[in-house]
């Protein structure tokens, strides 16, 4: 399901495809309305977002992503994600990040953190409050023959 990305972004959404303790790696898509900015954040891993529709870029640069478009961000990168308002579409990311997402204020403090955790914890709180059964995202199933 699409879960709201409350309370950091209200207008944007994420699906949980995997969330692997092991790693620290969260595999997600990111659905968000044109003209919304995101929380300012910093990553401690490495960020990799395909974009598959809308058009977006960070405040702090002057490239715009579109569809097709792949933005690797590396640790400890500092931005404000902004979906651009030119387009009737919603943007549509597939993102894998390791580590760490910490949205910060206008001074660079931390307030709070998104990781494989809390999007995992996010994924079992809404599929209760929704009466769902919810999937394992932190294994997934051997192909056949191994």
């Amino acid at each position: 399901p699409w879960l709201p990305l409350t309370p950091h972004a209200d207008l944007a959404s994420i699906k949980v495809l995997s969330a692997d303790p092991v790693r620290g790696e969260v595999i997600l898509v990111l659905r968000a309305p044109p003209g919304i900015e995101l929380p300012r954040h910093r990553t401690t891993g490495a960020t990799t977002i395909y974009t598959v529709q809308g058009r977006w870029k960070f405040r702090e640069h002057d490239w715009v992503a579109g569809p097709g478009s792949l933005v690797i961000e590396p640790a400890a990168a500092c931005h404000t994600p902004v979906i651009l308002g030119d387009g009737t579409d919603d943007a549509i990311l597939f993102m894998t990040s390791d580590g760490e997402l910490q949205l910060l204020d206008a001074e660079d403090r931390v307030i709070g953190i998104e990781n494989w955790r809390t999007a995992l914890d996010r994924y079992l709180a809404y599929c209760r409050a929704n009466d769902l059964e919810p999937r394992n995202l932190t294994s997934q199933p051997c192909p056949t023959g191994c």
